[in-house]
């Protein structure tokens, strides 16, 4: 056998294990009701929740809580799942810039003693752009 083809068994079966232990890594996008039951269960691995934020009828967040003050690496708050289910989240890590614009919040973690504790929060922010600058910016095209 030549060298060049020891090289691409090598090369292919590198590229085989990394793709095993990545899709290994990968977590699941669940409501929370299945996060609790993953946690009754003793499953610890982690997994994505997709939601909005509690938010009373003048547009406010519920449930935030977060002194920088105190505990910069603290920061809880109420997130309602697309099952309509209110859950309490805490993230030990400072508060994201933009928080309370987002429209729409992925967390990633897991359910630990009636809290989801999450690892990584990923913002979905309204957009930039509203329909009326769209129709007056293309109308003079």
């Amino acid at each position: 056998m030549k060298k060049s083809h020891i090289i691409g068994i090598i090369v292919i079966a590198l590229a085989i294990g990394i793709i095993m232990t990545t899709a290994g890594d990968a977590s699941t996008y669940v409501s929370f009701g299945d996060a609790i039951e993953l946690a009754k269960d003793g499953n610890t691995t982690k997994v994505h929740v997709v939601g909005r934020l509690k938010k009373d009828d003048q547009g406010h967040i519920v449930g935030m809580q977060y002194d920088p003050l105190r505990d910069p690496n603290y920061f809880a708050f109420t997130l309602v799942d697309t099952n309509r289910f209110e859950q309490r989240v805490v993230y030990f890590n400072p508060k994201p810039q933009d928080f309370e614009r987002s429209e729409q919040v992925v967390i990633t973690g897991n359910m630990q003693n009636e809290v989801f504790v999450a690892d990584k929060i990923l913002l979905k922010c309204p957009s930039k752009y509203t329909e009326t600058e769209i129709q007056t910016n293309t109308a003079g095209i």
